[in-house]
């Protein structure tokens, strides 16, 4: 059946392309499709099965155009930067006022900024969609973090809460602020979910190289935890994972697995956009580091043969319960680091970000979906003491419940000679958090003795230089 009119177009039927395209058909939209190879779409359509007659091939772009009624929405799903560009380019002249363009990709937020200047200012809209969830969360029910104008989404808002993932009935979508406001968020949502990933991986490597378990031993515990404090997609996913069987082999899958992971920059992004607005995002930027050295894999190789053996292996097992109680404490604070990203950026581009809404966007239909993000929009709308999180009723007496953990499990990698690097930057950071009086004091006087940078007294007001040269 060929339809002469559609409700929206998608451009761009890779992976999570085609599984919000038969999202948006599910929920009731006739959808047009464009793809730069169009075999892509034949083979979506072929395999859409009732969904196939609301999915339209258009041969070029100006056919997809043509096939949508005004004012039209076209979502682009197609890799960031320049090909989002191009295609921009390539769709201007076919749109008229009041159109809609949406990036649904991983666009940096900057560019986004951009974007929505430039086509505000020609009369057309445009909107920077986060979308969280992977190919089943697309398909399913994503959470969506929008950036843009009121006046854009509002008109978009019934089509997006149709698709988005839902928590309690509540759609997990939500206009966050304007331009480059959505994409901000998925990009620190993905800092958040590296930390997460490495500090889980840490853990399971605690009880792989240092209890000698196997991964399906470990199943079970991941399981377990998954119906406590820490339950979550990604607890869920790892237990799944190390639980599964190689079919050719029998033996464990992960096992099997080359120890390289990958990134398509999200991550780093973070952790840049943190450093640049002067926030320590010390678990994040461990966890980019650790995946940055999971590549050298030839180096580790050499390294392991000939640097110095392991720590001692005589200690006593790590407790599980300890184990559990470091992966809380990690996770608390790196959503409060990632908070602190949110807040910054929202102060420096006047976005107003609500912080207890985003959190709520985050309860289902994304990655680091978990049960601790009623808690933290509970806290982001109750007073909080000194504007942070970890100073929160709610979560004082949970990290002064598990910090002892964490100590232990991060004392014994490092006795062990095993590598924890986010956990013990999550020590590290609470550690410095509490200190009224830190160190910096000395950097201070280092800075006046070769720079004569001066510094602040405790006892006197103004800027002070040492007596260093004096004598």
């Amino acid at each position: 059946m060929k339809m002469t009119q559609a409700h929206i177009g998608v451009i761009g039927v890779g992976t999570m392309g085609s599984a919000l395209a038969l999202n948006f058909a599910e929920k009731g939209q006739d959808v047009a499709l464009w793809n730069l190879e169009l075999s892509a779409v034949d083979r979506l359509i072929a395999s859409a099965g009732g969904l196939a007659a609301r999915l339209q091939r258009c041969e070029t772009l100006a056919d997809l155009v043509a096939a949508l009624p005004a004012p039209r929405a076209i979502v682009l799903m197609i890799p960031a930067g320049a090909p989002v560009d191009q295609t921009i380019a390539a769709l201007r002249p076919l749109l008229s006022a009041g159109d809609t363009i949406i990036d649904g990709g991983n666009s940096d937020f900057r560019d986004t900024m951009i974007r929505t200047t430039t086509l505000e200012k020609a009369g057309l809209s445009y909107l920077g969609i986060g979308v969280s969830g992977g190919a089943e969360g697309a398909r399913r029910g994503p959470s969506m973090m929008v950036g843009g104008t009121s006046s854009s989404y509002s008109r978009m808002a019934p089509i997006l809460e149709a698709i988005a993932a839902r928590y309690d009935g509540d759609p997990c979508v939500a206009h966050l602020g304007p331009d480059g406001a959505g994409h901000f968020v998925k990009t620190v949502h993905n800092g958040i979910e590296y930390a997460d990933m490495q500090m889980i991986a840490e853990v399971y490597g605690m009880m792989r190289d240092g209890e000698g378990l196997a991964a399906s031993d470990i199943a079970p515990v991941f399981r377990s935890w998954n119906r406590g404090p820490l339950e979550s997609y990604l607890i869920e996913v790892t237990a799944e994972v190390l639980g599964t069987k190689d079919p050719q082999t029998g033996d464990d899958m992960v096992d099997l697995i080359v120890d390289q992971a990958g990134q398509k920059g999200t991550g780093r992004w973070t952790v840049i956009e943190a450093l640049r607005m002067g926030q320590a995002v010390s678990i994040i930027e461990a966890a980019v580091g650790a995946r940055v050295m999971s590549a050298q894999k030839s180096t580790r190789k050499r390294a392991a043969r000939v640097l110095v053996p392991a720590g001692t292996d005589t200690m006593s097992p790590v407790a599980e319960h300890d184990l559990q109680s470091a992966l809380i404490v990690g996770r608390v604070l790196a959503y409060a680091q990632g908070f602190e990203i949110l807040a910054a950026g929202s102060k420096e581009f006047n976005w107003s970000l609500d912080f207890a809404r985003i959190a709520e966007i985050w309860r289902a239909g994304c990655i680091i979906r978990s049960a601790m993000l009623d808690d933290i929009a509970t806290a982001f709308r109750s007073p909080r003491p000194a504007g942070h999180l970890v100073l929160s009723d709610h979560f004082i007496p949970l990290l002064t419940t598990h910090i002892a953990g964490l100590r232990r499990v991060v004392s014994a990698a490092a006795l062990k000679g095993l590598p924890v690097p986010a956990l013990a930057a999550a020590l590290s950071w609470f550690d410095m958090i509490r200190q009224e009086r830190g160190t910096s004091d000395l950097i201070q006087a280092q800075r006046d003795y070769f720079g004569a940078h001066s510094f602040e007294r405790v006892d006197a007001d103004g800027s002070h230089h040492g007596p260093w040269h004096s004598g």
